[in-house]
Parts: C-alpha cells; structure tokens; sequence
C-alpha cells in the first residue's frame, strides 16, 4: 500500500485540475483550488469514505475557519493515520497557511494512497452530502449545531444562490444570468481572476518541480559522483535533447552494464 511515496513519483505529477475534480465527484463538493481544503475537513472525510467508521467524524468541524479549527481537524487525522498504521507525517503548519502548492502535494499523496485501497474504486454506499450533515457537526459561538456550509458551495443560476455579489439568481432573485450587464462583467471579471489564479499556481509548480530537478543536477556533478554509473544514467535522462524518445533505456544500460562489471570482479576477487 501506498504510504512512503518519494517526491519524483508519479503521484506528484498529477495536475490541480485532476485532484479536484477527484475530491468534488467523490465528496459531492465544488471546490475550485486546492488550497480550499486546508482545513483539513477533506482529507478526514476522504479516508472516512476509505475506511468507513475509523474517522470520528462528529470531531470533524466541516466550517472551520480559523488556523486553531484547521489544527484541530488535522489532530483528528493525524490520530486516524496512527490507528491504521498510516506512515505519513502531516505538516500541518505549512498546510494551515492554505498555500497552494503544499496543500497539492498533500493532496496528491491523499489521492495515491487512497487509489492504493480496494483498486481506487469509490464507495457507492457511502453519502457524503450524509455523513457530513448528520455526522460532523460543528458548534458556533451560540452552542447550537450547525450544519457543513462552507466547503459546498452552489454555482447553480438555478437554485436561487447568490453569485457573491449580492444579488440572486434564478427564481428566487428574478434575475436571468445575461440580462445584467454588470452581472456578467462581474463574471467574467471573476473568470479572469481565476484564471490569472491559474496560471500563477501553474508556474509555481513548474518552477517547484524545475528546482527540484536542478538539485539532483547538481548532486550528479560533484567530484564525488560525477562520474558513478547512476549519476551517468541520472544525466542522461536529463540532458536528453529530444522530447518525443526516452532516454530511460539508454540510462537503464548504463546501470546494468556497471552492475554486471561489478558482478564480474566480485566474482575474480572470490577465486
């Protein structure tokens, strides 16, 4: 089972988009980033629906708003992790900042080990619109219960929502999407945010993954082990100038013909 996953995993590759829409279809949610889950709430509820009846949901506040609510959420995972023997270190001061990058990498993790259980297949039994409302209750400051609110949002022009702005849609508000100018410039002045939003994360995962790579550059060209099999066969895959071949069997043979060398020695040194 997927629990010790190195940071050049294929786990990590996989894309914002991805990771949210694996969270919204299994948790019915409509998250639009990553960093929306750093609470913690998600991450409980999606080992919850992994495990079902390991979780303590009613621990879990699903409206926390406040880095102590988020720290109490992740208490509440860390001590599940523990009780199924889950090797993973959650850091949770870097995740209740609601970076994006580190909630990603998070998440990421999340979704590799959660694949890792019964084939990734989701559990059709399990209700999470359900577990979250009768389940995981929060208190506020009055002390009466109240149900999730803030992870699941409407974007429905249908249901009557508000659109952020104040005004409602559909057939409570009266409104018709397209009849107000100043609604649909608020719109797309909201798409753009979004995107720009977008790109932003994008270039910070780029540049995440590229400081990366340079290191493990920098580690195959010291005088030490510049000139070791794997640091040839580490620095072939990476100066490889085409990008439509691989150059992984080139490096593959490095390794294995200094591997059959030392075999060979090995061998002489023992007659």
């Amino acid at each position: 089972m997927a629990t010790n996953i190195g940071m050049m995993d294929s786990a990590y590759f996989v894309g914002r988009n991805e990771i949210l829409s694996w969270i919204n279809a299994r948790l019915q949610l409509n998250l639009s980033r990553v960093e929306e889950a750093a609470s913690g709430a998600v991450q409980c509820q999606m080992i919850d629906m992994t495990y079902p009846g390991v979780v303590p949901i009613h621990k879990v506040n699903f409206d926390a708003k406040t880095e102590y609510d988020f720290i109490q959420n992740y208490k509440v995972l860390q001590d599940v992790f523990n009780k199924l023997k889950i090797d993973k270190h959650i850091e949770v001061n870097k995740l209740v900042k609601a970076r994006p990058l580190d909630n990603l990498e998070f998440l990421q993790w999340l979704k590799r080990y959660c694949d890792s259980v019964n084939g990734g297949l989701m559990n059709e039994n399990y209700n999470p619109v359900e577990r979250r409302t009768k389940g995981g209750k929060e208190r506020n400051t009055k002390g009466s219960q109240k149900s999730y609110k803030s992870l699941q949002t409407n974007n429905s022009f249908n249901s009557g929502s508000s659109d952020g702005t104040g005004t409602k849609q559909g057939k409570s508000g009266g409104v018709a999407f397209g009849t107000n100018p100043s609604s649909e410039i608020r719109t797309l002045t909201k798409e753009i945010t979004d995107l720009k939003l977008s790109v932003d994360i994008l270039e910070k995962e780029r540049d995440f993954y590229f400081a990366k790579l340079r290191d493990v550059e920098v580690l195959c060209q010291t005088p030490e082990s510049e000139n070791l099999p794997m640091a040839l066969a580490i620095k072939k895959i990476l100066y490889a100038a085409d990008d439509k071949e691989s150059a992984l069997e080139e490096a593959q043979e490095i390794v294995s013909q200094s591997i059959d060398v030392g075999e060979t020695q090995s061998s002489g040194d023992d007659h």
